[in-house]
């Protein structure tokens, strides 16, 4: 059974990471990958395939950046020429990227079978692109491989009733296999932020700032760096290539206590994430490690797809306001979390992964 993967962008070479590991344990699936280009520099690619063992992709589209249209267009493209080559049985989707929509596209035109991982999530905010991507994907797809009862409900509520498969969270399996790793893969330049010359860790919170919402809006990008830089502690902030070319562009400047970092790799990113004291992002995957690590959670949006991580009171949503950023910090720091909840009530137990594999061979095999 012939299965392509598609992926492009550094969340979706984590998962399929961990599920390429369990196709390759069946002799009856060959993975062909395709890597789109959208994330397409050292740091926020090759480096994911090298820590993660990710088999290298049999095609890479080159895609790189561009508008939405032109990239998604040149993306369908792309993929289309792979699929009437290969012909697989199966396409296998990750996330909501535009790598992601363009594979349900080109995928559906040619009447081929889709899986789509992480089926079902909703923000319910259509001016985010990422949310178009993931309604437009399940709508098209075959089988949806949600991460949580929410996630069903969401799709139920659209009409979605069939080839829906609750799995548990393939990001779960993820830092299972490799949060153990990270601390062997920690760079200099980490170290000698978090640590003291006696080897004893400095206190410090981490920030990261990618969403176009925040970084295509110059006001809502000086309201959150104003508040992080009025928080009385270490702020350490990998900068995203996105965010950094509009603070250059803009001459916005930081305040001392804050600490700009480059992209980091995944386990590195791990380990500055369990190690924080607290974590202020826009990302939807790091909100939810946070959940993971136990972590209180800052979300520089109005609202998440990931709303369990909100529920468990480890998550406040404060969108870009500077106020709400340091009435959430400060609530934190008065009255801590909320007893921390039982992950697999609501991410499963760590074996998204295998599940998935196990149904597309029960299904397609």
């Amino acid at each position: 059974m012939k299965i392509l993967t598609i992926i492009g962008a550094r969340p979706q070479f984590i998962k399929a990471a961990v599920v390429s590991k369990h196709i390759k344990k069946l002799d009856i699936m060959e993975e062909i990958i395709v890597h789109t280009g959208q994330h397409y520099d050292t740091k926020m690619s090759d480096i994911f395939f090298n820590e993660l063992e990710l088999p290298l992709p049999s095609y890479n589209l080159g895609i790189g950046s561009a508008s939405h249209g032109e990239q998604t267009g040149r993306m369908i493209e792309g993929i289309e020429k792979v699929l009437l080559k290969e012909r697989p049985k199966i396409v296998l989707l990750y996330g909501d990227t535009n790598s992601t929509l363009a594979g349900a596209i080109a995928s559906a035109k040619l009447k081929l079978k889709i899986a789509h991982v992480e089926a079902g999530l909703r923000s319910f905010n259509k001016s985010m692109p990422e949310e178009i991507n993931r309604v437009l994907t399940d709508r098209v797809s075959d089988m949806l491989f949600c991460p949580t009862t929410v996630a069903v409900k969401n799709l139920k509520q659209e009409g979605i009733t069939e080839g829906i498969h609750q799995v548990g969270d393939v990001m779960y399996d993820s830092i299972l296999s490799f949060e153990s790793k990270s601390n062997d893969t920690m760079a200099d330049i980490i170290e000698k932020l978090i640590y003291d010359i006696n080897g004893n860790q400095i206190k410090y919170i981490l920030a990261s700032i990618h969403r176009e919402e925040n970084t295509n809006s110059v006001e809502k990008l000086k309201s959150i760096l104003d508040a992080i830089g009025r928080i009385n502690e270490r702020i350490i902030l990998p900068l995203h290539p996105r965010t950094y070319k509009v603070i250059k562009s803009e001459g916005l400047s930081f305040r001392d206590n804050i600490k700009i970092i480059d992209p980091v790799s995944y386990r590195e990113m791990l380990y500055l994430e369990k190690n924080a004291s607290m974590i202020l992002t826009d990302s939807g995957g790091i909100q939810k490690e946070a959940f993971l690590f136990s972590v209180p959670c800052i979300t520089l949006r109005e609202e998440t797809e990931w709303v369990e991580t909100v529920e468990g009171g480890m998550n406040k949503l404060v969108g870009s306001s500077t106020k709400m950023i340091l009435k959430a910090y400060n609530e934190f720091c008065l009255n801590g979390m909320k007893a921390v909840p039982d992950v697999s009530n609501y991410y499963g137990n760590g074996n998204a992964a295998q599940k998935i594999v196990e149904i597309l061979d029960k299904c397609y095999g």
